[in-house]
């Protein structure tokens, strides 16, 4: 991966992936790594997805819901943009993608990992709100200001990563040609400066102001909300996503921070498994929305029920349960369904006998159990 630097650049780095490896080994086994975690991690986001519009089509919608939608959006097109085209960098070795893709794709992947952690940080703001609230799934009261707030969240990550987009440019090799990022000598003295400041910005002050946030929160809900159960688990959701995304993407801000600042180049396999990790950081937070909050358990059991009705249509003797509400009342009506088709069948054996008994006249002398006849009388 060694390339000789131009004598007018201060600094000099591969861009969209690591390129020029040698080994067979590293060109197989990481797109297929890379393609492994974008398949999983994409369904995992788009179930997700589904489960929230559901809940805002049948009224269950909340700003944090809204701002959790977003960040799985956010997470799906990180793998499906993103981690496609580092997979074939690492398999074809050069750059065959173009000089658009060239220029972009770095700056693009800044952005969603920025927006990331500032939509946890809008999401800690939308928690705060609802606490006082009696449930957290309250219907969305302000679609105005998650609006404003996305909106601002993109312009200012589109914003900060531009130099990524304008240090870009293709450079030939051979036949081939290979991404790169040249910075001019002219310019290295503001960008030392810059790229201190866009990690702390970006990445490290909001990472700790969420985590505060969270805990602090978390505390104030155990302790003193009138629903401690419930409210402690969204917050320990949300710091769980927040606690993920802050440690699976240090790898990643440390080794970027670290090439910026002219330092010795860290070594290549931490820089692959720091980009291993920024995709797997995408695949997990979904898995934790389904492992931990309720209101995605509910949805998964919601959608199963449906695909097995679906599945199970052409046979009539089945009665799918109804999935509106949580899985208690799922299973309460799936019970009570069967309750009423016992009750609905007749024996007729069991019926004959009775209506026979009904309609005997039995006489007094030859009457097998003459006291019912007495205490009537009586």
């Amino acid at each position: 991966m060694d390339i000789d630097r131009p004598t007018n650049v201060s600094f000099f780095d591969f861009v969209g992936g690591v390129q020029l490896l040698q080994g067979e080994d590293t060109r197989t086994a990481m797109p297929v790594l890379l393609i492994g975690i974008c398949v999983s991690g994409a369904v995992c986001n788009l179930l997700v997805l589904l489960i929230f519009i559901r809940d805002f089509r049948s009224g269950r919608g909340s700003e944090v819901k809204a701002l959790l939608a977003s960040l799985a959006s956010t997470d799906l097109v990180i793998l499906l943009l993103c981690a496609p085209v580092r997979a074939v960098t690492y398999y074809r070795q050069t750059w065959t993608l173009g000089s658009f893709a060239c220029r972009t794709t770095d700056w693009f992947q800044h952005s969603c990992v920025v927006a990331k952690t500032l939509i946890l940080v809008a999401t800690t703001k939308a928690k705060h709100t609802l606490i006082p609230r009696t449930a957290a799934a309250e219907p969305l009261y302000s679609p105005t200001w998650i609006h404003g707030a996305l909106a601002f969240i993109w312009t200012v990550s589109m914003i900060f990563p531009i130099p990524q987009m304008l240090f870009a440019t293709l450079l030939p090799r051979g036949s081939d040609f290979v991404c790169v990022s040249e910075m001019p000598v002219c310019a290295s003295d503001f960008m030392s400066l810059f790229y201190k400041i866009y990690p702390t910005v970006t990445f490290v002050a909001p990472v700790i102001f969420t985590i505060a946030f969270h805990t602090k929160t978390l505390y104030t809900a155990v302790n003193h909300a009138p629903s401690p159960q419930h409210q402690g688990k969204v917050v320990l959701v949300l710091l769980c996503l927040s606690g993920a995304l802050g440690l699976m993407l240090l790898p990643e801000w440390g080794t970027f921070t670290w090439i910026r600042l002219r330092y010795n180049k860290p070594p290549v396999g931490l820089m692959m498994f720091a980009q291993v990790l920024l995709y797997a950081c995408s695949s997990l937070s979904p898995v934790i929305l389904m492992t931990m909050y309720d209101d995605v358990r509910q949805g998964l059991v919601a959608i199963w029920f449906i695909t097995t009705c679906r599945s199970n249509k052409r046979a009539p003797a089945i009665k799918c349960p109804q999935t509106e509400g949580n899985g208690a009342e799922v299973g309460a009506n799936a019970v009570g369904n069967a309750v009423s088709q016992m009750k609905e069948t007749t024996f007729p054996d069991v019926e004959h006998f009775w209506t026979g008994r009904r309609n005997t006249h039995v006489e007094d002398e030859h009457d097998p159990v003459p006291w019912e006849k007495e205490e009537k009388m009586l």
